[in-house]
């Protein structure tokens, strides 16, 4: 039957798990559950005997991000495709299907979110392999979770066969009142739809070319139009934005006949909202009173709550709490009723209202060279740590606006300014005039760490002339 090639959806920005995911830097890049990231463990899970090198579809501002974690976990990618404007997930599967079927129609592709939490990756895999031979076969297999409470946050599969193998799928069911979710449950042929989808490229595409033609040409074109950009390969941003935004649920799946559903009855959880969170971590290590409190939290005479905090610097101590959620980063804190978990998008909603950057954007910002993150900032002047990762160079650039103060605490820089070139190593610092052309490089094999204090009358990431580049970006990149 051959390998099945692993298809990662990993562009989205998860609002409901604010403040640790943000538009910058989304929840399936963070590690919720454990020490890796929910993109890592997915990747991972779809990996090793049986499949082939994943296919990413992310966008530009997360490229990097996707390389640098496949990277730590040693997983070489098939390729990373970067959709140029988010469409949902109907022309992003279409796109990876296409690839697929330029080299083999009859491939197998498992197209799976890259947010879910999955523990039991064996079991997965017996799934996937019971699914297999009817996909291979020309049907479409989507993967339903056994459900073990009334839960009106998902969509439902209704079977029309019963038993465990694969079975016909009768319908979608739309998110459900807590009634109606009592009554599917009871009823014991409702599953919870994973978004899970397993089929053979050209089954995809001729189900496209039945239920929503319209996208094969443009999709077609925004290949047809790619180029790669070390290692990437960019979508063309012409026929891709003249997409229609749409969910392959709505597209093709609702339409087409030829679905087949294979159950799962094992943990899983789309980490939808901090409750989910919060029941994810009480599963793996239960307690009596319900208290999930990580490193940095103290629950005094509490049941039934989250508390978390990202920082060692910043620690949350509840008291006499119960059914309550109060997670903090560096920057935002949120406290709210554990009942009100999927209301949390509406603090990035209330925050973007009063042009909050907490809304989307966190103090630590990811480049493909390292991170930055500011630590004072006021009228005329900024300060930053910057930590360059071994090997990494940011580009030749020069600033309109601003002058730059640069002061290494450890490791060594490769610092050119103009036509001089300098190494500077700890505790020495050198001066980066207003309109300089200048770069700074780690020689080293470990990362240097640096203060950068700027000064001048505007000091937006935007005020950056870029000459050159390792990593192809554009001066707005």
């Amino acid at each position: 039957m051959g390998r099945i090639t692993p298809v990662l959806m990993a562009g989205g920005s998860g609002t409901r798990l604010w403040p640790v995911s943000r538009k910058s830097f989304p929840k399936q890049f963070a590690p919720l559950i454990g020490a890796e990231s929910l993109f890592q463990a997915s990747a991972r899970r779809l990996s090793g005997e049986g499949y082939s090198d994943p296919v990413v579809m992310t966008n530009a501002d997360f490229r990097f991000i996707v390389a640098e974690q496949l990277d730590q976990i040693g997983i070489r990618p098939g390729a990373i495709a970067i959709e140029p404007a988010g469409r949902n997930t109907a022309p992003a599967i279409l796109a990876a299907a296409l690839m697929a079927a330029q080299e083999d129609p009859a491939r197998l592709l498992l197209v799976a979110p890259s947010d879910h939490v999955i523990p039991d990756a064996e079991a997965f895999a017996r799934a996937v392999e019971a699914g297999a031979e009817a996909a291979a076969a020309g049907r479409i297999v989507t993967f339903g979770i056994t459900p073990d409470r009334p839960e009106t946050g998902y969509g439902y599969l209704e079977l029309a066969g019963q038993g465990e193998g694969p079975q016909p799928l009768a319908r979608f069911v739309e998110k459900p009142d807590a009634a109606r979710a009592a009554e599917m449950l009871a009823q014991g042929n409702f599953l919870w739809n994973a978004g899970i989808f397993l089929f053979g490229a050209g089954t995809m595409i001729e189900a496209f070319r039945a239920h929503a033609p319209d996208y094969l040409a443009p999709v077609q074109a925004a290949l047809d139009g790619a180029r790669t950009d070390i290692g990437f390969l960019r979508l063309a941003r012409e026929p891709w934005e003249r997409l229609a935004d749409n969910s392959i649920d709505y597209a093709v799946m609702e339409k087409a006949e030829n679905l087949t559903v294979v159950r799962y009855s094992g943990r899983w959880s789309d980490l939808g909202g901090w409750d989910a969170v919060w029941r994810e971590e009480l599963d793996r290590a239960p307690a009596a009173d319900g208290v999930v409190a990580d490193a940095n939290s103290t629950a005094i005479d509490c049941a039934d709550v989250l508390l978390r905090s990202d920082s060692e610097d910043l620690q949350v101590v509840g008291i006499g709490l119960k059914d309550v959620m109060v997670v903090a980063t560096h920057d935002a804190v949120l406290v709210a009723e554990k009942s009100r978990s999927q209301d949390v998008r509406q603090a990035v909603v209330a925050l973007k209202k009063k042009n909050r950057k907490q809304a989307v954007a966190f103090p630590r910002d990811h480049r493909p060279w390292g991170w930055f993150e500011t630590l004072a900032l006021a009228d005329r002047f900024q300060v930053k740590r910057i930590v360059v990762k071994p090997g990494a160079a940011l580009s030749l650039q020069s600033h309109v606006h601003r002058s730059e103060h640069w002061i290494v605490v450890s490791g060594t820089a490769r610092v050119t300014v103009d036509e001089t070139v300098t190494l500077v190593t700890e505790n020495q610092s050198i001066y980066v005039p207003l309109g300089a052309v200048h770069r700074m490089e780690n020689p080293g094999k470990v990362p240097m760490v640096l203060i950068e204090v700027q000064t001048g009358a505007y000091l937006g990431e935007d005020d950056i002339i870029r000459y050159e580049d390792v990593y192809a970006r554009s001066s707005g990149d």
